[in-house]
């Protein structure tokens, strides 16, 4: 075993290959999406009008009263783009080399999540409000860096038409929750405890999302916390989640 790694470069090796396999299924159901835009455009307009039915269709006002704050605009602009992967893989990289006995299930909730959202992408592809222009949404990210978003050389990791559920939302609480059962001091415990909140701030000014995308990325995360403490009974000794602050060490 390597002097560096819990488990050795055999296991960290499984790992990475366990997120790529999941990967290439998301780009396989981007594949099978591109083609069905009308279909993603009518969904949009369901969960518009879903909103509007319960009176909570606040995305357009929201987003065009926060665009006079430009500084707001562009670190939002720069945290859709940059939190999503970096912070989870940070966190992730940290748990598996200093928590590795709370990786196996972190990991196991991101492997249920992701499936999840894989077969939620294929059955229900739906465009994000960016693409509503004349309803008053503006795709800030294109407008305030001139990046589109869509084009064949920006969207190797966009799926268009992937808008629900949000897995910015579901990977921040994914990470939240056992972010702050394991740090010690309290700043730390209190920055991840608003992260989901500041995630779903970007996700909604940038014009990415609906709030019942973020709706449904939370269920998506739930269902996999859930699924990830059924999973723990195969293998209890090395897929349950376990200690807290008990066993954490101040970062």
């Amino acid at each position: 075993m390597s002097a560096r790694l819990p488990r050795g470069w055999r296991d960290l090796a499984l790992q990475v290959v366990l997120f790529l396999v999941v990967y290439q299924g998301y780009q396989l159901v981007r594949g099978f999406v591109d083609g069905r835009s009308g279909l993603a455009f009518a969904n949009s307009e369901r969960i518009m009008d879903l909103e509007r039915s319960i009176g909570a269709f606040f995305e357009p006002g929201f987003q065009q009263a926060m665009l006079d704050h430009r500084w707001l605009i562009e670190l939002a602009n720069w945290a859709y783009f940059n939190t999503h992967f970096v912070v989870t893989a940070g966190f992730l990289t940290w748990l598996y080399l200093r928590r590795n006995d709370h990786f196996y299930f972190v990991r196991n909730m991101f492997m249920v999540a992701m499936v999840l959202a894989l077969a939620g992408y294929a059955a229900f592809p739906a465009a994000p409000p960016r693409m509503f222009g004349e309803l008053g949404f503006t795709d800030t990210i294109a407008t305030f860096t001139g990046i589109e978003q869509d084009s064949s050389s920006a969207s190797l990791l966009v799926n268009p038409y992937a808008a629900v559920p949000s897995m910015h939302v579901a990977f921040s609480l994914m990470l939240a929750a056992p972010a702050v059962a394991l740090v010690q001091s309290a700043w730390a415990r209190a920055a991840w405890s608003v992260y989901p909140l500041v995630v779903l701030f970007v996700i909604v000014v940038t014009a990415n999302h609906f709030w019942f995308d973020a709706a449904a990325g939370a269920v998506v995360a739930c269902t996999a916390a859930l699924a990830a403490r059924r999973l723990a009974r195969l293998r209890r000794d090395h897929w349950s989640w376990r200690g807290g602050h008990d066993a954490a060490v101040a970062q």
